[in-house]
């Protein structure tokens, strides 16, 4: 995937998520109001000042009440709270077990069903009102959590408002092999076709 240009593609991301159409979620018919900013994963530190940029201007510009979770924040949150010294007993663990069993366990204390929709889900509920959800980290928990789990688990915890997904990679959509995540372009994390592409919806 070639560089684009990150700023351009920001305007556009702030005018669609501060729209009215879209805060009211028009236009969606019965479908669930996720959306997906697939960028190359080479331009990722553009994409996170951007970001930083985009989150203060919905709400010091259009007042605008957005949560944002990073799920690599999120995910070593959680761990933390499972017991005292479990984060330093799992650095141990990753030096004597296998890659892969090593990964098992952190699937199975990271389980998004189980674990980190239900901690999506408290946030959201902490908050007087929630106007846009925007998850980040996507790349940084992979392979011990895959984004199609995530969205999956959260289309029944957060189908009331916006949510806004920062890939990286491609959102491959097509109407005969159907819409898939390719993380870091190389890697098919599954297919899944709930989510719009943010680039192609109107801020009007």
């Amino acid at each position: 995937m070639s560089s684009r240009d990150i700023v351009a593609e920001e305007r556009h991301v702030l005018a669609v998520l501060s729209s009215e159409r879209f805060l009211r979620m028009e236009g969606l018919g019965n479908e669930i109001p996720f959306f997906i900013w697939a960028y190359p994963p080479q331009q990722e530190i553009e994409v996170r000042q951007a970001t930083g940029r985009l989150l203060s201007a919905l709400g010091s510009e259009h007042g605008l009440n957005v949560l944002a979770v990073d799920l690599f924040d999120l995910s070593v949150t959680l761990l933390g709270e499972r017991g005292r010294g479990l984060l330093d007993r799992l650095e141990g663990l990753e030096l004597t077990r296998s890659k892969s069993d090593f990964r098992r366990d952190l699937q199975r204390m990271l389980d998004p069903e189980k674990h980190i929709v239900p901690a999506i889900t408290q946030r959201i509920d902490a908050q007087a009102q929630v106007d846009v959800l925007v998850l980040t980290g996507i790349g940084r928990v992979f392979p011990f959590i895959r984004s199609h789990n995530i969205l999956n688990n959260l289309q029944r915890a957060a189908s009331r408002i916006p949510v806004l997904t920062l890939f990286p990679g491609e959102y491959r959509q097509s109407a005969t092999m159907g819409s898939s995540l390719v993380l870091f372009d190389r890697l098919t994390d599954d297919q899944y076709y709930r989510a719009k592409n943010i680039m192609e919806q109107e801020p009007a």
